[in-house]
């Protein structure tokens, strides 16, 4: 099975890609991944990509592009795949298309994990840290007994800079106005297909699930 896993900040597109791999057993390629391995490796276009990357810049699409189609030309994508982070644009999907034509491979599915963005902006602002001992809370899903205190040290809880309201609806912005486009073509392709990552964590997976034994038979 050769899937494309898609979902904004929140959604919990990480934990699904764990569950996906644990199953299903296809290698999880994310694009820090792959950049990470070709350049220990030390392939030519993962020399490229360091080089942008020491400098503070974006790696340009041929590169990023040239590195995936050498990770999906390994062996252990053979049997399957799951990309995560790659596609990030219409360009790069196209590409992504030509690519697997050419290894005779294609996509079975794009995987949404879709969730409302006021659910996500409740995510991602309500957790909270503790000073003393790095405990980790949330608000909504994981309160501590006390509010403001660290149920372990009784340590004072703060929020982290990024996780403010600002800086999160600014995120979720930019990953919107990035996706949109991107959904639209896998849906123009018929591949997409949107799982309702609002209930349980269970539940997102048993719905993934569901479609993927589907590939099976």
């Amino acid at each position: 099975m050769n899937l494309v896993l898609m979902g904004l900040p929140g959604a919990g597109k990480g934990t699904q890609a764990e569950r996906i791999v644990e199953k299903y057993d296809v290698p999880h390629i994310s694009t820090g991944d792959m950049f990470r391995a070709a350049m220990k490796e030390g392939t030519e276009l993962g020399l490229k990509a360091k080089s942008f990357m020491d400098q503070g810049e974006l790696v340009p699409d041929e590169v990023t592009i040239g590195i995936v189609r050498e990770r999906l030309s390994k062996a252990d994508c053979e049997t399957g795949f799951l990309l995560d982070g790659f596609p990030r644009t219409v360009a790069q999907a196209d590409a992504l298309e030509s690519m697997l034509a050419d290894l005779g491979k294609k996509i079975d599915y794009v995987i949404n994990v879709d969730v409302d963005k006021d659910i996500l902006m409740a995510r991602l602002t309500g957790r909270r840290i503790c000073k003393s001992c790095g405990a980790t809370y949330h608000l909504v899903y994981n309160p501590p007994a006390a509010e403001g205190t660290c149920d372990r040290c009784g340590g004072e809880l703060y929020q982290r800079a990024d996780d403010n309201e600002e800086t999160v609806q600014n995120r979720l912005d930019v990953n919107l106005k990035q996706t949109e486009p991107l959904l639209d073509f896998y849906r123009e392709k018929g591949y997409l297909k949107d799982i309702d990552g609002q209930q349980e964590i269970h539940q997102v997976f048993e719905d993934i699930d569901g479609l993927l034994q589907g590939l099976k038979k």
